[in-house]
């Protein structure tokens, strides 16, 4: 397949590290059909290898995304990249949703969520051992992946739901994407701030859990954004996406193995942390991919702390699951199962 890709489109570095990253996996931007099939090339944006990430490539692999007539394809992007190539028609999901939500807040961007795959927060506060309770954590330092960041923000929450003053009586460092861990076992911090990956290598290493957000807030997590543009122009294949997206979300809840094998290929991790993952989190995912009002309240909250604004964010403004809703009510009417 020849690879076209408009090289006027991307000015920054990181817009071409999405270009090469784009060669590099065989996706041919802007395209709308894939070969004598006609399947609609669908190009879906990713940060990172996580657990509840899966989802999009099993749509694909089970033929979900085929039944749709489409044909999908993964790249990894960092999430600020991938919406820049959203809006400039390379790509047609993220599934970087918070941060498309920060810039519908930001810049009132014209970006809409279609899609929450869990709806609780899949990140843990994780401290040395000799810390035993939150109020222990008054003047310590805490590894984060940005002072700035959602889960900072949400972090600050709980830290004051439990008698701390949260934006005061800890210090927040940003030690950089992925480096939260090291921080934390390198000595120089008292607690961080990990994902659920990063959780478990530091309680094999004797570290505290003090904190599963997910249970301590009320928020969404692993959300899936495209545009405004998209959603009016061809909802034919934004609802078709969505349907796929929400059989591979009941066929991860009905097969542990079969989602264990998927993840070990996805992300590289070991059968016995595979199965760790799944047997921990598979509860926070959602049932029609999407949340409640009160829930996407509380997700605007946090953007509208991000982002520094006094501004209240309708729902509206920032979620569309009208497809969602609309998908899961097709699968139940003809009682579809994986």
């Amino acid at each position: 397949m020849r690879n076209k890709i408009e090289t006027k489109r991307w000015q920054t570095g990181a817009s071409l590290s999405l270009a090469v990253a784009l060669v590099a996996c065989g996706v041919q931007l802007n395209s709308k059909v894939a070969g004598a099939q006609s399947l609609q090339t669908v190009n879906m944006a990713i940060p990172s290898r996580s657990f509840q990430m899966v989802i999009y490539p099993v749509a694909q692999q089970k033929g979900y995304m085929k039944e749709e007539g489409i044909d999908s394809r993964v790249i990894f992007v960092a999430p600020t990249t991938s919406i820049q190539a959203m809006l400039g028609g390379d790509v047609h999901f993220t599934g970087a949703g918070s941060s498309a939500l920060v810039s519908v807040a930001r810049g009132n961007t014209p970006l809409k969520v279609v899609v929450a795959t869990n709806d609780r927060v899949l990140q843990w506060v994780v401290t040395k051992p000799e810390i035993t309770s939150p109020k222990d954590l008054k003047g310590k330092r805490i590894a984060t992946t940005g002072v700035a960041a959602i889960a900072t923000f949400m972090a600050k929450q709980v830290l004051t739901k439990h008698g701390l003053d949260g934006n005061k009586d800890v210090t927040y460092l940003d030690v950089g994407q992925g480096n939260q861990l090291a921080a934390l076992l390198g000595g120089g911090f008292d607690a961080a701030i990990l994902s659920v990956e990063q959780r478990y290598v530091a309680l094999d290493k004797g570290m505290r859990e003090m904190f599963f957000m997910g249970n301590e807030v009320k928020n969404s997590w692993g959300t899936l954004a495209t545009t405004d543009k998209l959603i009016k122009e061809n909802p034919k294949m934004i609802s078709g996406f969505v349907r796929a997206t929400l059989k591979a979300l009941r066929y991860i809840r009905q097969d542990k193995e079969g989602t264990i094998s998927a993840m070990l290929k996805f992300s590289n991790v070991s059968r016995q942390q595979a199965t760790r993952v799944y047997d921990d989190i598979i509860g926070t995912f959602t049932r029609n991919g999407a949340v409640d009002d009160e829930t996407q309240r509380n997700d605007l909250n946090i953007i509208r702390q991000v982002v520094n604004t006094n501004e209240t964010l309708a729902n509206a403004k920032g979620y569309d699951f009208s497809f969602a809703l609309d998908a899961d009510q097709q699968l139940n009417k003809i009682g579809w199962k994986p």
